[in-house]
């Protein structure tokens, strides 16, 4: 049975104010983001290697397979812990709404983490450059599947609209907050790594847009030379798919949840006792 709604926004309003917290001692907060955004970074070069076989011989299974596989960089980044931006729309919105902290407190950990997220996914996007895997031709004189797969990728991203890029940022958060939220539900561990895997399937194999995912994309393809990506190009998608991805998670969970949750009376989160371990650093 799942935990009440109730409880797990009083947890999650728990979790909010331990971020704020967290984040007066910024050299911690900053590793913590940095290794959210690598986990991320991850599981991107893992969807890219795997599909790009895939791509090169135009199978249907492609999202199918990217969806499947890219479960693993949200299940590293909450069992190994990190600070996601993306999860943090839901939650600090969260906590400012209960008036556990203030919206600029919520603000500076949002952006605290997006910014770790970003020094992390480019570190990560380095290391894997200079390791060479994707380039790496399955025979002399062949096209690398992995380089190839990022191409793709890249060049079907650079070609869309930021009306789109922000609409499928709205929907790809709303998914992942989902997730998270429905995680806090739950007391098992088992189930919470069921419910990441069907949640991320359902944003990558509807070509939803997330922010952080797109941090490793792009550094890979500056890297990689990837035709056509630039500074700039990198900076548009990060601000549109950003915002689409602060309204899908921050409005459509995050407040939804917020009000949906309350309880008959007002009570401050810290008279209910938890009924699950704080995610502090999801």
């Amino acid at each position: 049975m799942p935990i009440p709604m109730e409880d797990a926004l009083d947890e999650q309003v728990a979790t909010a104010r331990s971020k704020a917290k967290l984040l007066r001692s910024p050299g911690r907060y900053l590793v913590l983001s940095a290794l959210a955004g690598a986990f991320i970074g991850l599981g991107v070069v893992l969807m890219v290697s795997v599909s790009g076989p895939l791509s090169a011989a135009h199978s249907p299974w492609v999202k199918l397979v990217q969806g499947l596989v890219f479960g693993v960089a949200l299940t590293l980044v909450i069992f190994a812990g990190g600070e996601l931006a993306t999860s943090n729309m839901m939650t600090m919105v969260q906590g400012a709404v209960r008036r556990a902290l203030t919206p600029l407190a919520a603000l500076f950990v949002i952006v605290g983490s997006f910014v770790g997220n970003l020094a992390g996914s480019v570190a990560l996007g380095w290391l894997v450059h200079a390791s060479g895997v994707l380039g790496v031709a399955p025979a002399p004189g062949t096209p690398a599947p992995g380089l190839a797969g990022l191409t793709g990728m890249l060049t079907a991203k650079m070609a869309e609209s930021g009306e789109a890029l922000f609409f499928r940022g709205v929907l790809c958060n709303f998914l992942v907050c989902l997730t998270v939220w429905m995680g806090m539900r739950t007391r098992s561990d088992a189930a919470r790594i069921m419910l990441i895997f069907a949640g991320i399937l359902a944003f990558v194999a509807s070509g939803f847009e997330h922010v952080v995912a797109n941090m490793t994309t792009f550094s890979l393809g500056l890297f990689e030379h990837v035709p056509g990506v630039t500074v700039g190009a990198f900076a548009h998608d990060l601000l549109f798919v950003g915002l689409g991805n602060l309204a899908g998670g921050g409005l459509l969970v995050g407040v939804a949840y917020a009000v949906a949750g309350r309880r008959g009376t007002p009570a401050a989160a810290e008279e209910h006792k938890p009924l699950v371990p704080a995610l502090e650093t999801v």
